[in-house]
């Protein structure tokens, strides 16, 4: 879904023509898993940070067209809303001083957006839900001026036969709406990371990536409120799962899943094509075996943890995971701790004898995930053994230890892993998330949520990560 279409509206043969491609895709890339036919380069990691524009006052600012025409920078592209914009970063092999390489790239970019932010009067914030969002500014009429995006829209509503969207969270406070449009979607930003698996490990990474997707939300939560109200730690979870919903006949484009994966990567994108409604029949006219309408369809079916196919530079396919949970900021250097995080536990919840995911079932996991979005570190997990722990305790005893156990096992050097981990190992002792930070400070100084903003964005640009800040 990142490539921009020409089309918005679709006749009855788009979806005929679309459907028998992606069925053909679908049979042709169940033969490359069967025969072992993908890329053997692997443990290859990148990411996607999804960015807030601001005005001085800390509102959001629709100006992503001037900026981005400004910056002219091919890894920063647009988003849904036109105060968003997305910065990317190139493959990076899981060797030597791999976090660091990634840090020292998302560096440049940020402070090559911060500067030319600076230059349009504007500010940039990295934070799983901007606090001073509101529902007025999230409709049509601020989307990016991207065809694919109008069609999407269009679409969902189609589907729901004009129904708006109903909007239900139940947290610390309520939140009961109905929305128009699928803009909502824009309101929840985060931190993407992607993991080219090698072809043997891709069934066991994948469902280590489910198994691990709980720890990881409450240890990065960063989304606390949504239209002045505080719901979930990580209200950014339901809020996406409910901003595209298409109504009871059909599965939901936003979820957990069906279940562990059991023989390949295949199931997934079987499911895609057996079970979900197109929503873009765009016809293309790429052979079968670049996959295009398969890639496409995939697109727009967002599970937390989404299988992607991609392409080597030398053409070769590759299986990647798109652990899509974690929200984005407080700061870069929070970002890439919490990638070495999800890396070391990825590993270590694969290789473990038998794998983590073989000692839950895939509802225990599922239900771990949302407690966790709902509770961030006090959540209380299923957990193998028939134990039940609590989140930070879980972290801090056993999930740091075996991450750090398994990076070195790569290996990595000590210093790498030491100097990303132990980011993690302080937010978590001081229990002070993204998310936590937000509380306090409004329970210090009341509700609002510009000041709040402003002061968050402040404390980004010290670029201490999110444990050092003060509640000031």
């Amino acid at each position: 879904m990142g490539d921009e279409i020409d089309q918005r509206h679709f006749e009855a043969d788009h979806f005929s023509q679309f459907r028998a491609r992606l069925e053909e895709e679908t049979y042709q890339l169940d033969s490359l898993f069967k025969y072992d036919q993908f890329s053997q380069r692997g443990d290859i990691l990148g990411f996607e940070l999804e960015v807030c524009i601001i005005d001085q006052e800390g509102h959001p600012s629709g100006i992503n067209r001037q900026f981005l025409d400004q910056l002219n920078d091919p890894l920063v592209v647009p988003e849904l809303a036109e105060f968003n914009v997305e910065l990317n970063g190139s493959p990076v092999s899981l060797t030597g001083r791999v976090f660091s390489r990634l840090l020292d790239e998302l560096s440049t970019t940020w402070h090559k957006c911060v500067q030319n932010a600076d230059d349009l009067n504007v500010r940039l914030v990295t934070v799983g839900i901007l606090p001073t969002i509101n529902p007025g500014i999230l409709n049509s009429d601020h989307m990016s001026d991207m065809v694919r995006y109008y069609a999407l829209n269009d679409r969902v509503m189609a589907l729901r036969d004009g129904e708006p969207l109903q909007i239900e969270i139940a947290g610390e406070e309520q939140l009961q709406m109905k929305h128009a449009d699928v803009m909502l979607e824009s309101a929840a930003t985060s931190f993407q990371i992607h993991v080219q698996c090698k072809p043997e490990r891709a069934t066991r990474d994948f469902n280590a990536a489910l198994v691990a997707s709980a720890p990881m939300v409450a240890l990065s939560a960063n989304s606390p409120t949504l239209f002045g109200k505080f719901l979930w730690e990580e209200t950014r979870i339901p809020l996406f799962e409910q901003s595209v919903q298409l109504g009871g006949r059909y599965l939901d484009r936003v979820s957990f899943g069906s279940g562990y994966v059991d023989e390949s990567l295949s199931e997934v994108f079987q499911e895609n094509q057996r079970d979900h409604v197109l929503l873009l029949p765009y016809v293309q006219s790429d052979p079968v075996m670049k996959f295009a309408h398969l890639r496409f369809q995939n697109g727009t079916i967002w599970r937390w943890n989404r299988p992607l196919i991609g392409f080597d530079y030398d053409g070769q396919p590759h299986v990647r995971i798109e652990h899509r949970v974690v929200p984005a900021g407080p700061t870069c250097m929070d970002c890439i701790a919490n990638l070495a995080m999800f890396t070391g536990l990825l590993r270590a919840f694969s290789d473990a004898t038998p794998p983590v995911a073989e000692q839950l079932t895939f509802e225990q996991t599922k239900e771990n995930f949302y407690q966790a979005a709902r509770h961030g570190l006090n959540a209380t997990f299923h957990w193998p053994k028939d134990r039940q722990v609590n989140a930070r305790e879980l972290i801090l005893n056993e999930l740091i230890p075996a991450g750090r156990d398994a990076l070195n096992t790569i290996p990595l050097p000590r210093e790498e892993i030491d100097r990303f981990l132990d980011v993690i190992v302080a937010r978590v002792e001081s229990e002070q998330t993204g998310a936590q930070w937000q509380r306090c400070w409004i329970d210090a100084y009341g509700k609002d949520f510009a000041a709040l903003t402003r002061r968050y964005a402040d404390h980004q640009g010290t670029e201490k990560p999110v444990h050092e800040w003060p509640i000031s």
